[in-house]
This record gives C-alpha cells, structure tokens and sequence, in this order.
C-alpha cells in the first residue's frame, strides 16, 4: 500500500513547535543571551559564542550525497532525519545547516528547509526573509558597489579601471536580464558609464566571508581584505582602501549572530548563512556549527550539491580554514538517482531495473572512494522513495558492503526520526573508538595550478587539466601576489563529475578546461572557472512563484 504524505506547507503548519525558548534550553543556552524574532525564532548573542568555546567539542557528522540528478537525493531531509533519531537515541544533537535563498525558492528548486516529516520550522518564516540576514549582505555589499562608482565620479584618487572593476551587485532573486547591464548613463551627474551587473545574493563574496567569520573583528578584516576593482597599471585594490568594510560589518552585526529555529521533532536546528555552493563553499558559518559543536553531543551538517563538490569545500576549505574535522560522513544515494546513472530517463524511473541501478553504481563508488581518501567513516543512506524494489536497494548494499561500507535504508521523509534511527545508530558505531584523522585533498604550499590538477584528478578522475596560456598566467600572477598558498574553490557543474552536465554515472578518460580563475581574498580562497557556470539564475517557463498564493488570513500555499 502506497503511504500517502501530505505536502510540506501542511505538514509544517500542523507542527506542534515549542517556544524557542524550551529549544534554547535543550542545549543550555540561558535565557539573556535570546534575541527573539517572535515566538519560534531567535538568535544567540556573540557574547554566548564567546563564553562557550572552552568547552569541551561534540562529534560532527556530514551530511553529503552522490552527483544530483533531477531525481532527487534529498541530503537536507536526511541530515534534519538524522538529527531527530540521534535524539530520539537519548543524544543531545543539533543541526546545522544552509538559510534557503529567495531566487530557488521562487525559482524552480522551491525551499530548502526538508521536506515530508523532516523539516526545519517555521518553515514559511524560513524560507521567506527569515531573520532578514541575506537582507543585510545584500545591502553590505551594495554599499561597497555605490562607494565605487562614487570613488570614480569623486576624482579617482586610487586610479581604478573602469574595465577591470570585477565588483558587481546583488539582488536575492533570479534575473537573468540583470547578468550584464549599463550603468551610470544618462550625462555627468549620473557616474560614469560602463558595463556591470548583478549576482544573486548567495553567490556574493560578502556571503562567504560571512560565513567563514568568528567574530565582527574578524569579519571586518575579510571584508577589508576583498579585491573590488584593478588600477590603470593593474595592482589590486581592495574595500579597505574605499574605507568602507567598517561601516559593511556594522550592516552585518545583528546578522552575523546565528539563528535558532527547530525541527518537526523540536530538535534545536541553527540555521545560519548560505554561500553559493558553486562559485562559494556551500556550507553554513562556522560560527552555527562551532557553537553548536560545544553545546551537542553530535551535530549533524550538510555541504552543498555532491561529494565531488560540497564535501571537497567542507573539507579543504572550511574545515581548513576553522581548524574542524568530521568524525564521520552520510553518504545520500536513492535508487531512482542511480538509475540515472545508469541511463534511464526520468520519465521511466518508476519501473523497477535493478540492472541500471548497478550500471549507476559507479558514481556511488567513486564518492565513497573520495570520503575514504579524507580519512573519513561513511555510511551510505539510501533515502527511500515506495517504488523501490528489494531487489534495486540489495543491489546497493551488496556493492558497500564489497568495500566495507554499510549501506542503511532510511524513511526519514515519510516516518521523520524514527525512519531514520538505524542510519542514526550506524552514525554512531562510526563515530566511537578511533578518532577520524582528516586528510586534505592536497597540502596548503602546493602551486595553485596544481591544487587545481590534484582536485581533478583524484576527486574528479580526470586525465588532466586544460587552459589557454592567458589563463596560466593568471595562476602565475595571483601565485606572484601572494595568494599561492589559499586553498581553491571549484566552480564546476554539479551534475556530472566532469564538465560536461550529461555526463553522469562515473566518466573516464575526459579533460577538465579551465576557463578563468579569480582571487576571493576576503574569502581566503582561489576561484577557479570550469564550464559555463552562472551567478545569476534565470527563472524556468514555470517558475515556483506562479504557485506560491496567500489569503486574507495570511495563510501560503503553494510553498515548499
């Protein structure tokens, strides 16, 4: 019999949510150091931070999956699914994951607070402006925007190009027709005319710094440190030299305190920041995991998109960076998504064909490949959908097992915590006895040029690594200013191991082209250009918001 769930926006607004300040006290933050956005959410003071990082540090776990497909994986429900088991296991455990972005929210990717019976709440409040953060990073960044432009109508006393200002704008929505735009027109009291555009907000380097921040000191001086624009004999200039980065982190000081919301189950859930988990890192702040990390017994995280990218940020960038290591991994697979691995087309992933779920099986292995080769446990989640055969999900335990991973059907989606607790116990049998010992994909004093090889070649499986003789001597040049021993930032499709989006399964013998590469100083990481990789989505013909309605009452639909 077909178990029938209800949507999401229903499932959320029958949520039987405790105070926030029940929540709070679940993990031993007192009352003074709650700042309530009304009854169910809030955010904890700096001061706390501070306070509590003497203590001694739970286990986390990582929450990652195979390359997506348009079939879904689900790795957001499954981390907030694990949380709940492990507390429904008699552990003390917390969740920390990304604020979802208006542009996929209305776009075609919908919300990303869970879904089924494994979802953050207030789900609405989440998904729609939450505590105003990406509001504030938003207009943070804008600001340095218009000090530019003003810097240039002012005189031009740090000699910037006009051509090579690499600062653009942002907005939190999807528009295409903004990704290359003029400004500045309409005679002299206007600026100065030239080319720009906008990013969406998650995409903006002021959200990756954010989230790599520990405190406003430190936020100031990223910000300060980030490379806007370059002078007529082309020397960087960055935002300390405009004198703004001040006045940006006090646009950022209420923001920079991470949120607390809960789950289904009323497990504390912090949900803080949102880098572009493409051109960015994909995680969020290390401010939410390190708090919560010394007041849990495990917290549960997730990284963005598949192993091959959002598991290699987690690791060689904000673990790197933050001085973190995961004590063990969750591996997200789904029978249909191997199957598209597999060759099968979408249209055809109801019919059971446990031979192209191993004809997939490729993918899955190499990730798991990937997370042994960081020094990492991993268990395979097989995030169940009621189509699924016997016979499809054996075909992918048998094949863990052949390489000593357990592979764990969970219901989270349909059964919340306690569809999940197997895969919760199995977190823990991981997590106990030997400590984990973290290896980097590679070491922080090799060439960037050849970071860039070592990521494509034992992450990716690539042959080799391509670029045009213009784009070599931006390694050279950025390895000349300093910035050689920064860890670097992938932009690849995250459809495919390679380049190529149709490429699934586990491609061989392919090239990986290098189409540019950038310095995200304040970041502290190097970006590197695969692909046609875009900072500004386009809305589908249908986008998510022709669904999205309100009544009188206020009540949503369509939401989800």
């Amino acid at each position: 019999m077909v178990q029938v769930v209800p949507a999401d926006i229903d499932i959320a607004r029958d949520a039987k949510m405790l105070p926030i300040e029940a929540i709070a006290a679940r993990l031993g933050i007192p009352d003074e150091h709650l700042e309530r956005y009304g009854r169910s959410k809030a955010k904890i003071s700096m001061a706390f931070f501070k306070e509590v990082q003497d203590r001694p540090q739970g286990r986390l776990i990582l929450v990652t999956a195979i390359t997506p497909t348009p079939a879904g994986e689900g790795k957001t429900t499954t981390t907030i699914g694990v949380t709940d088991a492990l507390n429904a296991l008699g552990h003390r455990a917390s969740l920390c994951i990304r604020e979802p972005s208006l542009g996929p929210c209305f776009g075609i990717k919908g919300g990303a607070a869970g879904g089924g019976y494994a979802q953050v709440v207030p789900m609405e409040e989440i998904n729609l402006h939450f505590t105003g953060d990406f509001h504030a990073i938003g207009v943070a960044h804008n600001l340095l925007s218009a000090v530019i432009h003003n810097h240039l109508n002012s005189g031009n006393a740090l000699g910037i190009d006009p051509r090579r200002i690499v600062w653009k704008r942002v907005m939190d929505m999807n528009d295409r027709s903004l990704r290359q735009i003029a400004i500045g027109l309409g005679g002299i009291a206007n600026g100065v005319p030239r080319e720009s555009g906008f990013d969406i907000t998650v995409a903006s380097e002021v959200m990756a710094v954010f989230c790599l921040s520990e405190s406003l000191t430190e936020l100031k001086e990223r910000l300060g440190r980030m490379v806007v624009a370059y002078t007529y004999d082309r020397k960087p200039v960055v935002a300390s030299q405009l004198k703004v980065h001040g006045a940006m982190a006090a646009l950022l000081k209420e923001a920079i305190k991470p949120n607390l919301v809960q789950t289904l189950e009323n497990s504390p859930a912090l949900v803080h920041g949102g880098p572009f988990a493409n051109i960015a890192h994909g995680c969020n702040s290390v401010i939410a995991t390190k708090l919560a990390l010394r007041l849990s017994d495990y917290v549960v995280t997730e990284a963005g998109f598949g192993a091959d990218l959002g598991a290699e940020k987690f690791v060689d960038i904000k673990c790197r960076q933050a001085g973190l290591a995961p004590d063990a991994v969750v591996l997200v697979a789904t029978v249909r998504a191997l199957k598209m691995h597999g060759g099968v087309a979408k249209t055809d992933l109801g019919a059971p064909d446990a031979g192209a779920v191993r004809k997939g099986l490729p993918n899955l292995m190499k990730h798991i490949e990937n997370i042994k080769a960081w020094g990492l446990p991993v268990v395979v989640a097989i995030n169940a959908f009621t189509s699924d055969t016997f016979e499809e999900m054996n075909v992918i335990q048998e094949a863990c097992a052949e390489v000593n991973v357990k592979a764990v059907r969970a219901r989270h989606w349909a059964e919340g915590g306690k569809g999940a607790m197997e895969l919760a116990e199995e977190v823990v049998s991981l997590t106990q006895g030997r400590k984990a010992q973290l290896q980097f994909t590679y070491p922080a004093d090799l060439s960037l040029w050849e970071k860039v090889r070592t990521i494509a070649e034992r992450v990716y499986g690539a042959d080799e690594i391509m670029a045009d003789t213009k784009v070599r001597k931006k390694f050279q040049d950025l390895e000349a200013a300093g910035y050689g021993k920064l860890p670097v930032c992938m932009a690849k499709t995250q459809y495919s191991f390679s380049t190529d989006p149709l490429l699934r399964g586990r491609p061989r013998h392919f090239h990986l082209p290098i189409r540019d590469v950038d310095v995200s100083a304040g970041a502290g990481f190097v970006v590197v250009l695969t692909g046609d990789i875009m900072t500004m989505p386009g809305l589908p013909k249908v986008p998510s918001a022709e669904a999205i309605d309100i009544d009188e009452d206020g009540n949503i639909t369509g939401l989800s």
